[in-house]
């Protein structure tokens, strides 16, 4: 099931995720948010992140939870 977010100004987005190669070969995923429904690279909400928006453009971004 993919996650999906409803920002303050009523828009949906989905979460997506991508494993990415860095210039110093190392892999990584990546996260972010798209207005559609993308079935290859939607994922749930890891257990490590929340959700925060910008409460002036209404832009969402993942962050590590504070331990």
């Amino acid at each position: 099931m993919a996650y999906k977010h409803t920002n303050s100004k009523g828009v949906t987005y989905h979460l997506n995720s991508k494993a990415v190669t860095l210039r110093g070969g190392k892999s990584q995923t990546i996260y972010y948010f798209s207005k559609d429904l993308r079935d290859d690279t939607a994922t749930d909400l890891p257990d490590d992140r929340k959700v925060e928006e910008n409460p002036r453009n209404g832009f969402l971004t993942l962050k590590r939870k504070d331990k």
